[in-house]
């Protein structure tokens, strides 16, 4: 439907969406993530490939994934990532930007500086999915090439999108990536699936100050080249 209305519409709705760090019990029922899913999946892939593979987790079960990675955190058990997600070193502009978000949200929910142990609080709840009722762990078969890490990228951006329309709230967590052995063997998934990510789904809690954090966006003319207009 190309009409002014629905530009307008799916315009308020990207302008709306955030990321959402901490939620409301509320269950969101399997058909609504279905529903998520399905659409997610309409998303653009080289050659039709469509890399995803998701596991949706509720309930038991991703409380069960939670207990199991927030054991070895606690422990300070680190685990070896399956690739680099961040920089070795932080360089301007990304160094600032990465700095004023976490200033900014250890600042809301009133965490001081130098306080490690309430920063590690703060981390360890990237592992309870930020008590959200569903959590998805998402996976690519390593015979693909991290090239279809973009067709991914798609992917989600269309899956945050479809809950954001539907009223629910998500936050795309590559802190999940830091722990692939315990997902691996907690969900019983095969060594030829590499850990892409993971996604917190459900209803924001109004009421959390973490949920009023507004991050900035580059304008247009900072990150664009316009030739030939």
């Amino acid at each position: 439907m190309n009409t002014p209305n629905a530009f307008a519409a799916i315009s308020e709705v990207f302008r709306s969406r955030h990321s959402v760090r901490r939620f409301l019990p509320t269950p969101v029922p399997r058909e609504v993530v279905a529903e998520l899913l399905q659409l997610a999946s309409t998303s653009p892939s080289g050659t039709n490939a469509q890399p995803w593979k998701v596991y949706a987790l509720a309930g038991d079960a991703r409380k069960a994934l939670s207990d199991a990675i927030l054991e070895r955190f606690n422990r300070d058990e680190a685990e070896t990532p399956e690739f680099p997600y961040y920089p070795a070193e932080w360089v301007e502009p990304w160094l600032s930007r990465r700095r004023k978000l976490g200033f900014g949200l250890y600042g809301l929910v009133g965490i001081q500086k130098g306080d490690k142990a309430r920063m590690k609080e703060q981390t360890g709840r990237n592992f309870l999915f930020f008590d959200a009722p569903v959590g998805l762990i998402l996976t690519m078969d390593r015979r693909l090439t991290h090239g279809m890490f973009l067709d991914y990228g798609v992917f989600i951006a269309h899956f945050v999108i479809a809950a954001q329309a539907r009223g629910l709230g998500t936050c795309v967590q590559n802190a999940l990536c830091e722990y692939p052995q315990t997902i691996h063997r907690q969900l019983g998934i095969s060594e030829q699936e590499e850990i892409v990510g993971g996604i917190a789904l459900g209803y924001p809690d109004p009421d959390a100050p973490e949920n009023r954090i507004v991050t900035e966006r580059e304008p247009v003319e900072g990150f664009t080249a316009f030739r030939g207009f």
